[in-house]
């Protein structure tokens, strides 16, 4: 009997050693997330998963594009998404007379000291709004390049480095093309998302309706309390790097990468930047969701707004009215899932 309980008492101690204490604590992020998502729904009316995908995109420091015609709240959503972050905003309107200047900065003579003084520009923030990026000419676009990618920028033969967090949200609209200017596909590359937001629904409309009424021209920011600082944030990214990703779902992501990339529906596959930013937001999704592991599910949860501005379609695709998304849906059906 006596060994009974010394086994019994062995068990429980070898359960206790493995009761995840080496695991990463995620309730406190989980907790966040939840009170971020609350918080913007005030406001923000049947903009979910377009809200969810910017908490992931932040936890995994990316940056995002943003589709969708005018009115859909763009602009204001990620307005709020700044509040609530408590991190420093702000907002470039994109023309085709920006220079570069207008948005690094410039070096300024001051008379004083004789001497030249950088005076950053709007970029020089946290939360990064550029409107219609697609209205600027190319010159502009190419001064983002080094801040997205490298976080600084150089001046004069000066580097800047940006403060952490650094994040752009730019949005254009897909209809009205006139005056506009493409972005290369190297600008677009360096996106983690492209979000396509849509018409809300006519039960959301509604909703949309009634809240702007009852708030008798109050603005919306007054509404939005913030949550979340830059402190807990950086705390929050370093956790949802250490999130587990197994082997197998490793392998997972590269199979459906690399199949983009001799489909016959396709003229331009992924990239390895796909692949890592496909591998990063499926750990941002796992955290959120509470989990310290990557799933199967959290990397289709990736695919589409990771891919669909990487990957280009045939010509004789994109005529038939095919979309992106159905390539991508097609390679994950031909693609065993890990188990």
């Amino acid at each position: 009997m006596e060994n009974e309980e010394l086994n019994d008492a062995k068990n429980s101690a070898d359960i206790s050693d493995i009761n995840f204490d080496n695991r990463i604590q995620l309730e406190a992020l989980k907790s966040s997330v939840d009170a971020i998502k609350a918080e913007l729904r005030k406001v923000i009316v049947g903009q979910d998963n377009f809200v969810e995908l910017l908490i992931v995109a932040l936890l995994a420091d990316g940056h995002v594009l943003i589709e969708g015609v005018p009115g859909i709240a763009k602009t204001v959503t990620a307005k709020l998404f700044a509040k609530v972050l408590k991190t420093d905003f702000s907002r470039i309107q994109f023309t085709p007379d920006l220079m570069p200047s207008d948005v690094l900065g410039t070096s300024v003579l001051n008379m004083k000291t004789s001497e030249f003084e950088f005076k950053q520009g709007p970029i020089f923030s946290n939360i990064v709004l550029i409107d219609e990026i697609n209205r600027a000419p190319a010159k502009t676009q190419a001064a983002l390049f080094e801040t997205m990618e490298e976080r600084q920028a150089t001046i004069d033969g000066n580097t800047y480095k940006f403060k952490d967090p650094f994040m752009v949200l730019a949005t254009q609209n897909p209809i009205e093309q006139e005056g506009t200017y493409a972005l290369p596909e190297a600008q677009l590359d360096r996106f983690i998302f492209k979000i396509k937001v849509d018409y809300p629904s006519l039960e959301d409309e509604v909703k949309i309706i009634a809240s702007h009424h009852e708030r008798k021209g109050e603005a919306p920011q007054a509404q939005i309390n913030p949550v979340l600082d830059v402190v807990s944030l950086a705390d929050y990214k370093s956790k949802t790097q250490s999130v587990i990703v197994e082997q197998k779902i490793i392998q997972y992501i590269a199979e459906i990468v690399s199949k983009t990339r001799n489909h016959p529906h396709l003229y331009l596959g992924g990239s390895p930047r796909a692949s890592i930013s496909i591998l990063n937001t499926a750990k941002a999704f796992a955290a959120i969701n509470g989990r310290d592991f990557v799933t199967p599910e959290d990397v289709k949860k990736s695919l589409n707004p990771v891919l669909n501005h990487r990957i280009i379609l045939t010509p004789e695709r994109e005529m038939e009215g095919m979309q992106t998304e159905n390539v991508i849906e097609m390679i994950v059906q031909s693609v065993e899932v890990p188990r």
